[in-house]
């Protein structure tokens, strides 16, 4: 079964799961519920990506563009005013009204960034990059005013507009990272500050009598992006239990689907089967999480319609990788591993909203396409030696020179290269891929009504209590690059029911305890005593599928196999702090081989290395070609043409 077919059955599951309770229109419990952030710990290849991270862009983002962060007090000093008309950001592009929206990038810029900062220093316990974060934090809260404002205008314009604006997008984007913060810190006047000034917002504008997504001009970014406040209403309800957040959440996505603006999460395009997904891609993936949150809390059978077709259309929208189409935008069309790229932004939205179907619902297929985009998807867009990554890849890259695949017809198209920061696009993709791993790690275990819930696997580690007894479990492996998985369970006297996620790839398991299977998990029960170690391996093996084009692919568990291909780079741009550059790639082999065999042998000698047989372009003849992981290649070509 192919991978677009398996997020077909996901959402068939999930809406199953729910339409009794639907039906009904009554809020719609949680089947998981979230541990603070802080609990769960990377090990392994998982921490050392996240120290990678921190030794690179994520740590050093603000001297390579101090411009953007360090000359600019956006949330303090800077505030926007009347008289600020425009702002130069270093984005390169045809000008227009668009470019109104450079007046809050750099509030995106930061805190997109800090969110990722905060999280990876916390996720390790680094204690420089703490101590440089703390004082971050301190310094952003003595921004408040008085009434509890925390944003970006002076107040002559906050809470007053009419067009294009940033208010609820800068204030969702640094709320994120500050409660991440107070979860992992127990630092109640952070919290305060948060919930004081999210509640002046909820003042500010009402729900009886506002409109915060009315505008003018139907073409925007900020306000669209400001759906996103959603996030921060509903990691609040879950602190604090306060439903009064859960109807403001409800009243930001009606509210936005009855704006005249060109989304495509608005309900009426969404209810609408046959229409395509067309916005800006990032948009559209990252308000998935507000459909599904408004769902969740009303249970009204006519979003439950709606969150179903959002879910097909982008299944359309979704490369084998899991790489969510858009360069920038989706434009109606759907994916296509050689002639549509996916922009990084995309892959941590989709990623994060995926993560919160699976906890929502339960449904344990949602993890499948959780990993499927973080272990390919963004593995694959990332440098695999120096700190940078492309801000548009595709699945089939044999060109990283500024265009798709060596296109040359849009001067301006600079997105298809490595870089630590690529301002010359936007400095969004580099920070959002300092999120990218602490996200995952957030979602790899849950708690529901029996015990803890492994949901997204990989090397860490969960300490959390349960009915009051302390819990901790290392979870020892180094999945998805071999598969057998040690959980070593500290609980001394806890009775609690242990389950981990089983992969739909995995068609049979061997554990050296008792347990069941049931609904996507692998069930555990037992009373632990003393520390007690639990072996799984699971059994991986090479599946060939198809894409929406007929080509052919293959996946060994959650990765999707690529041949490599020889590249020859070329650094376009040197920064003042030595390791971080620019580079273009240019191919060194023929492309693309065609009409692979479905025999693949491997993996072999123990490396996740495999041997198959496809027709060279250059001679005509069919030969032996090797196959790895995407995640680590530069070049590659992941789907065959059968002709």
């Amino acid at each position: 079964m192919n991978a677009l077919k398996r997020c077909l059955l996901s959402a068939t599951s999930f809406l199953l799961v729910a339409s009794a309770t639907a039906q009904k229109a009554r809020p719609i419990p949680e089947k998981l519920h979230p541990l603070p952030f802080g609990s769960v710990r990377p090990q392994g290849w998982l921490r050392q990506q996240v120290e990678d991270n921190l030794a690179g862009f994520t740590g050093h983002l603000d001297s390579l563009v101090p411009k953007l962060i360090l000359q600019d007090d956006i949330y303090g000093t800077d505030r926007l005013t009347p008289k600020v008309k425009s702002k130069d950001v270093g984005a390169e592009g045809a000008p227009g009204e668009w470019q109104v929206q450079f007046l809050w990038w750099n509030s995106e810029t930061q805190s997109n960034w800090r969110d990722g900062y905060i999280r990876s220093a916390l996720l390790v316990q680094d204690t420089l990059h703490l101590a440089r974060l703390r004082r971050y934090v301190y310094r952003i809260l003595a921004t408040q005013d008085s009434d509890g404002y925390i944003g970006i205008y002076a107040p002559s314009l906050r809470y007053r507009f009419d067009n294009e604006n940033g208010e609820l997008w800068a204030q969702a984007t640094l709320f994120r990272g500050l409660l991440a913060w107070y979860e992992a810190t127990g630092e109640e006047r952070v919290r305060t500050a948060v919930e004081r000034a999210v509640q002046l917002t909820m003042r500010s504008w009402p729900i009886a009598t506002a409109h915060p997504f009315k505008t003018v001009n139907p073409n925007v970014g900020g306000l669209s992006h400001g759906l996103m406040f959603t996030d921060v209403l509903e990691n609040l309800y879950r602190i604090s239990g306060n439903k009064t957040y859960l109807e403001y959440l409800l009243f930001c996505y009606r509210d936005f689907s009855a704006a005249v603006i060109n989304e495509d999460a608005q309900l009426r395009k969404l209810l609408d089967a046959t229409l395509p997904l067309k916005g800006h891609g990032v948009h559209t993936y990252e308000h998935l999480r507000s459909v599904a949150a408004a769902y969740q809390v009303s249970g009204d059978t006519v979003l439950q319609r709606a969150l179903a077709n959002y879910l097909r259309k982008i299944a359309v929208a979704t490369a084998p990788s899991g790489g969510p189409v858009g360069d920038e935008w989706i434009g109606g069309r759907g994916a296509d591993a050689t002639r549509r790229g996916y922009e990084y932004c995309s892959i941590q939205e989709l990623q994060h909203s995926y993560s919160e179907l699976l906890f929502k619902t339960g449904t344990a297929q949602w993890g499948d396409q959780v990993e499927r985009i973080f272990f390919n998807a963004a593995q694959g867009a990332r440098h695999p030696h120096e700190s940078s990554i492309a801000y548009l890849k595709s699945d089939n890259s044999y060109q990283m020179t500024g265009g798709l695949n060596g296109d040359t017809s849009d001067k301006q198209q600079v997105r298809y290269k490595y870089s630590p920061v690529h301002q010359d696009a936007a400095v969004c993709c580099v920070p959002n891929a300092g999120r990218v791993a602490p996200y995952y790690v957030q979602y790899m275990w849950g708690q529901d009504a029996e015990g803890l819930v492994a949901t997204l696997l990989g090397p860490s580690e969960v300490r959390t209590r349960f009915k009051g007894r302390p819990i901790r479990i290392t979870e020892e492996t180094g999945y998805p690059y071999n598969y057998g998985i040690a959980f070593n369970v500290e609980g001394a006297g806890a009775s609690f029911v242990l389950k981990i996620r089983k992969p739909a790839w995995s068609g049979s398991v061997r554990m050296n305890v008792p347990f069941e299977e049931k609904d996507g998990y692998l069930v555990v029960r037992r009373k632990w005593r003393g520390r007690e170690r639990i072996e799984l391996q699971l059994q991986p093996a090479v599946t060939p599928a198809s894409d929406a084009q007929g080509e052919r692919f293959f996946t060994y568990g959650p990765l999707v196999l690529a041949r490599e291909i020889a590249a020859v780079p070329k650094a376009v741009k040197a920064y003042f702090l030595p390791g971080f550059r620019d580079l273009h790639y240019e191919r060194a082999q023929e492309v693309p081989f065609r009409n692979a065999d479905t025999t693949v042998t491997g993996p072999l000698t123990g490396r996740l290395l495999f041997e198959a047989k496809a027709i060279n372009p250059a001679t005509g003849q069919m030969q032996t070609i090797h196959l790895v992981p995407m995640g680590g290649t530069i070049l590659r070509q992941v789907t065959f043409p059968l002709k």
